[in-house]
Parts: C-alpha cells; sequence; structure tokens
C-alpha cells in the first residue's frame, strides 16, 4: 500500500494524472490494464452470465419402443431377480444368459459391465446382441455427444444439430478384400486404408430416397471457411447405395502432411422428393481441389424444405507416404506440407577475450554449420576403413593420461571423444 504522504499528495492533483501515479507501488508497476480500461469484476462476471445460443434440432425426433418390447424386457428383469442363484452364477462367471437392456450394459470393444446394485460383474455377453440393443434405444443421444466432442455439429451446421437415427454401415476393403476397415466415430483410418470407395449400408424402404455426403471441414487450402467435398450420392432409391447418382466422384482422404488429424464426416440426409443437383455436378473424375470447394450450411439451407439429416458416421486421418503418391502422380501438384518456421538462433556479438567459454564451441557458434559438418566428415574419412574394422573402444577412458600441456579445452574434448559425448557420434 502506500505511505500517507503519496496518499495525501495524490488527492491534490488531477484525475489523469492520480492513474498513472497510483500505479506504483515501491518503485514497481502493477500489472495489467490501467483501472480506466479494464473491466470491472462486475463487468466480467455478467460477461460469463451472456446465454449460450440456442441449439436447434434439424433432424427426426427420436423414435421410442414399443411397449410389447419394453414389457418383454421388464418380464426378463423380474426372473432374472427372482433367480436367487442368478447372482452367484455371475460371480463365479457361469452364466451365459442373455442380459436385458434394462440391466445398464457398458459395451466396450472387448468386455461388457453389468450393473447389479451398484456393483460391476463381468459377464460373458454377445456383443453383437448387445450392439443390436444399444442402436435401438440410446444409440442417437451417444452418437451426438461424441459428435460435439468433436465439434461436427458446430463447424457443418452452426447451431444446429440431429440425431442420428439411421445407423451408417460403412467400410472399406483392403488386401483384396480380405480385411475390412469399418467407420464408426471418431476412429482413425490412415489414408492408405481408405483409397478406395467404401461400401455403405443402412435400412430403408424401397420407395424412400435419401442422399449421401462425405466433406471434410479440416484442410482447405484455398478458404479456411470452405470444406471439401469427397463424395456426393444423390437419390439413392431405398438402400441401393450403388444406383445413386454420382454428382461428385469419390476422393481418398489427404490430410496435409504437419497438420494432424483430420475428420471425414459421412452424412446421410433423406428426401422427400426427387431433387435435381445439377448445379453441383462436377466432371469425373474430379481432380481439381478448388472444384470440390463445398459448404454444408449452405447446401442444407437451400435444400431444408425437402432434405432432413438422418445418418452420421465419421473417421479420423492424417498423413502418410500415400498423400504424397496421390499428390504427384493423380493430382500433378506438389505436395503441401506445413513445418514450423523457428527463428534464426540469437548470437552474441563476439569478444576479444571470452572468460570461462571453451574455444572451440566459442568459435564454432559463428562458423557456418555446412563447414563445422565438413570438418567433422573429414575426420570420420580419415579413421573409417573400408576394409578394416574400427579400432575398439578404450576400456578405461578416464586412466588414459592426457597431454598436460594441452589447452583446457582440447583436454576436454579428448575426455568426451573417449566417453561418447557431444558430437562424437558425427565421428562414428
Amino acid at each position: 500500500m502506500a505511505n500517507p504522504a503519496l496518499r495525501s499528495f495524490i488527492k491534490d492533483i488531477s484525475s489523469r494524472l492520480k492513474i498513472h501515479v497510483e500505479q506504483i507501488r515501491h518503485g514497481h508497476r502493477l500489472r495489467g490494464k490501467p483501472p480506466n480500461i479494464a473491466l470491472t469484476l462486475q463487468q466480467r462476471l455478467e460477461l460469463m452470465k451472456e446465454p449460450n445460443p440456442m441449439k436447434v434440432n434439424i433432424g427426426f425426433l427420436v423414435p421410442r419402443l414399443s411397449s410389447e418390447k419394453k414389457e418383454a424386457w421388464m418380464a426378463e428383469r423380474k426372473i432374472k431377480r427372482a433367480d436367487v442363484n442368478f447372482e452367484k452364477e455371475v460371480r463365479s462367471g457361469k452364466c451365459k444368459s442373455r442380459i436385458s437392456d434394462r440391466d445398464t450394459i457398458f459395451a466396450t470393444c472387448n468386455i461388457c459391465f453389468v450393473t447389479v446394485h451398484y456393483t460391476y460383474f463381468i459377464v460373458p455377453l454377445n456383443l453383437e446382441e448387445v450392439r443390436k440393443i444399444w442402436l435401438e434405444t440410446i444409440s442417437p443421444y451417444n452418437i451426438r455427444r461424441i459428435a460435439d466432442h468433436y465439434s461436427i455439429f458446430q463447424d457443418l451446421f452452426g447451431n444446429a444439430f440431429f440425431f442420428p437415427i439411421i445407423p451408417l454401415e460403412i467400410n472399406y476393403s483392403i488386401n483384396n478384400n480380405d480385411t475390412l476397415v469399418k467407420v464408426y466415430t471418431g476412429n482413425v483410418i490412415k489414408p492408405a486404408e481408405a483409397r478406395e470407395l467404401p461400401n455403405v449400408g443402412y435400412k430403408a424402404q424401397d420407395d424412400t430416397l435419401w442422399t449421401l455426403v462425405m466433406c471434410t471441414p479440416d484442410g482447405n487450402l484455398e478458404n479456411s471457411n470452405s470444406e471439401y467435398c469427397h463424395w456426393f450420392l444423390g437419390n439413392i432409391p431405398g438402400n441401393k447405395v450403388e444406383q445413386g447418382e454420382q454428382i461428385i466422384d469419390y476422393l481418398r482422404p489427404i490430410p496435409t502432411r504437419g497438420v494432424g488429424y483430420y475428420r471425414y464426416i459421412f452424412i446421410l440426409y433423406k428426401q422427400n422428393q426427387r431433387l435435381d443437383y445439377m448445379e453441383y455436378r462436377r466432371i469425373q473424375p474430379c481432380l481439381q481441389l478448388k472444384e470440390r470447394n463445398w459448404n454444408t450450411l449452405e447446401f442444407y439451407r437451400k435444400y431444408q424444405d425437402y432434405l432432413t439429416p438422418a445418418g452420421l458416421a465419421f473417421f479420423q486421418s492424417d498423413w502418410d507416404s500415400t498423400v504424397r503418391e496421390f499428390y504427384h502422380s493423380v493430382l500433378n501438384a506438389k505436395e503441401p506440407i506445413f513445418q514450423y518456421d523457428f527463428p534464426e538462433p540469437h548470437v552474441r556479438s563476439q569478444t576479444w577475450f571470452p572468460l570461462r567459454q571453451p574455444f572451440n564451441l566459442y568459435l564454432d557458434k559463428y562458423r557456418d554449420p555446412k563447414d563445422t559438418m565438413k570438418e567433422y566428415l573429414l575426420r570420420k574419412l580419415k579413421t573409417v576403413h573400408p576394409f578394416k574394422e574400427p579400432k575398439p573402444p578404450l576400456k578405461y577412458p578416464n586412466a588414459c593420461i592426457l597431454d598436460l600441456k594441452a589447452p583446457s579445452w582440447l583436454r576436454v574434448q579428448t575426455k568426451k571423444e573417449r566417453l561418447g559425448w557431444g558430437r562424437v557420434h558425427d565421428l562414428k
């Protein structure tokens, strides 16, 4: 706090000078903005209380389970609870019966947990049956939460979202159809695995029409606010994807080197009538990336009276060597690479007599690194013979006597070379 003399002096000066003087406390200045510019605590709290924009559901409502199925599950649950030996069988691992969805099933890749009276038991379950029940019950809510975590809706639709009520089965065939790589919700698929056209499946009636779009909001090289459309199929009759109109042909993932993971998103729209997508049609194969510029929000706003999003699946992909080959051989373009542009290290000006600094290391700071590497290469070529084995290392390096007449920096360098420290690896 300021002393009394400083406080009495502040009362007699102008308000503008007073603000400058009050920032001085025993020779130190207050950090941050001056009081006449910075926000007060009350103003910052009011900013934090501002309501978030309302999210709008642009999709279908999640269908409810039929009463018959609920009654069947409840009846099975009562039978399980009435069975006295059920808990013993669960604890011993002998329980082979089906566990109903009402018992809170948590399915993972390799193991399932069943919650019974707030205690976790390991139970052998049929994961395909568990997944089927999950898709019928809470999968739209879970997929929406995962998509929110990856900012899928925010980057594509802004303040809108939808519940994916139509499960999408998408997989890539690799190694001559011997292996399938499935698309879930955010799993990693390398570009080499997704180079071919994927297989898409979903349940739909034959008299319905659908639109399938694959896009990425990441990595547009010309406009960061635009996306790339990697695949566009329209007027798909039912679930016969191969009979749909291919508006834009398939383009494999091409994540840029040095950026990280890209999100590749499949969105399935339900049409209420046949639509004309001629304005989006491109010459196939479309190998010009600027022709694939895309904006999901603008596309939906134009056809919102005729399209309703119903399915969602996405994966992540990062760079591999096949991306470079694709740029060079298919796109006939130079591969973009993002690298950190590090500033050159600051080197102090040379002094006549540098104290406490090794002579050789001090001079290397002011030499061209290429000259330094050339010197080490020449020293290496003098010791390496193409037909003779290298000399064995010293058994006790520190036990060998050094030339006491040599300067200190040279003795230190010799010790490092014997012990294998520093740049001695450039000589091996």
